[in-house]
């Protein structure tokens, strides 16, 4: 059915490219002609920019949010959303989850560090990068 089908038209396509001797007619394979691609430079993955989802999970104590807050500021990262779920009762812990707006993924990683350094930090921060598709 649909695969068949598929092969049928990826064989004609095939052999109507054959049957002009002229290149400059033909439809190139990927339907782009060799000399028009061009290389493109890759950034290193520090100079990326995205936003990020980020969950940490913290001590319940006054004044970790605000510690959390205070390191991303200090390294440029605006704050889309944030929210903080209670805590759980056996290890007195509290996941801060975190939505930032687009930042440089350097900072991210300093701030990252920063965080993970904290004494009311309990383990290593989860980072994911949100790509917007518009």
């Amino acid at each position: 059915m649909e695969p068949t089908a598929s092969a049928v038209v990826a064989d004609l396509v095939d052999v109507v490219r054959a049957m002009t001797s002229d290149p400059e007619n033909r439809v190139p394979h990927l339907a782009f002609q060799p000399d028009s691609l061009s290389a493109h430079p890759i950034l290193p993955i520090e100079a990326c920019e995205s936003a990020y989802y980020l969950r940490i999970q913290a001590k319940d104590h006054p004044g970790v949010l605000a510690q959390v807050a205070s390191i991303l500021s200090e390294r440029g990262i605006n704050i889309e959303s944030i929210m903080q779920k209670e805590a759980e009762e056996q290890d007195g812990l509290v996941p801060i989850i975190l939505l930032t707006h687009r930042v440089v993924e350097r900072r991210i990683d300093d701030a990252i560090a920063a965080l993970e350094a904290l004494e009311g930090v309990n383990d290593k921060v989860v980072r994911i990068r949100v790509e917007q598709l518009s």
